[in-house]
């Protein structure tokens, strides 16, 4: 029997339910809703969760989808998965969890006497990730636009590495940064643990898109075809790109913006990216490429204020 919260499973069987994680201000019991994929034959066990961003919403959509199409009488191994971590956060449709002002997602590995974002981490942590001989960590860009693509965290020195890195191949996005993370991230604290972690960043919206949360479902379903969990076939890209860093590109003039380039765009030294104007079209500013690399990153609204982030240029730029 495979047990996850309240949620149980025999071999075969999908079952669904909760995780205690504490109690309401009210003093009411509160849980996360967990589910247990429980294959017919013996095999790896993948961890996969989403909302420890309260406010993105596209990795719930997969996991949703996703628990449509899995069968375990025609499984290998065993699923975890966390629909909604952010359980506070994602009530407010908030980013960060609003008990303790916290980016849940740089509390990892947790503390289970801390604070309700570590407490959280401590036990998603220690009741999912730990059990698991892979994990995938389903995030989204925000409110601002953005490429769909994978994240690889633990840093290019790290002995899981390689390992994190295949992992975010086979998840099958056209782009990969690969780039060492912040202290507190679960894609630093699971390899650290001896478990390849991947996060995904599908796309940037406010709510969720239907384009990005497909490449979510394809990817979770790469990952288990992969990996001997399920007998379907991988689709890749036929081509990815990697990239080490970003260059971050901001206005020096307000105004309005007007785009010279796009999302994925291969850019040069020197190339324009947008002009800043006034309201009646006159050119403020015009900003040039710092540096080549892709457009990884872009602000959604026209507008902008000096000082004001306006893209980001992935660099390092490698393509695999």
């Amino acid at each position: 029997m495979l047990e996850f919260g309240t949620a149980q499973a025999a071999p075969g069987e999908i079952s669904t339910g909760m995780l205690n994680a504490g109690e309401t201000r009210h003093g009411a019991a509160f849980g996360l809703p967990v589910a247990v994929v429980n294959g017919i034959d013996e095999g790896p066990t993948l961890y996969i969760q989403a909302g420890s961003d309260g406010d993105e919403l596209n990795g719930l959509a997969v996991v949703r989808s996703v628990m449509q199409q899995i069968n375990p009488g025609e499984m290998a191994g065993q699923v975890l998965v966390v629909g909604i971590l952010n359980y506070h956060g994602f009530q407010r449709a908030e980013h960060r969890n609003p008990l303790d002002d916290t980016k849940l997602n740089r509390a990892f590995p947790g503390d289970p006497a801390g604070s309700s974002s570590e407490r959280l981490a401590h036990l998603v942590y220690t009741q999912g990730v730990q059990h698991a001989d892979l994990a995938i960590d389903l995030h989204q860009g925000g409110t601002k636009r953005m490429i769909n693509e994978v994240r690889v965290r633990c840093g290019p020195a790290h002995p899981l590495h390689d390992k994190c890195l295949e992992l975010a191949r086979v998840f099958g996005t056209a782009y990969i940064l690969d780039e060492k993370g912040p202290d507190g991230q679960l894609a630093r604290a699971a390899p650290d643990d001896g478990i390849p972690l991947i996060d995904p960043e599908l796309g940037g919206t406010v709510g969720w898109d239907d384009a990005s949360i497909e490449v979510g479902v394809q990817g979770v379903l790469n990952v288990l075809a992969h990996y001997g969990f399920t007998h379907g076939e991988p689709t890749y890209p036929t081509k990815q790109v990697r990239a080490t860093g970003f260059e971050e590109v901001y206005a020096s003039r307000g105004g309005l913006i007007d785009l010279a380039v796009d999302l994925g765009d291969r850019v040069e030294t020197g190339d324009r990216l947008f002009a800043v104007t006034d309201v009646f079209g006159t050119v403020k500013e015009v900003v040039e490429a710092p540096t080549r690399g892709i457009v990884w990153r872009m602000r959604r609204l026209p507008m902008v204020a000096t000082g004001e982030q306006v893209m980001k240029i992935g660099t390092g730029v490698e393509f695999l």
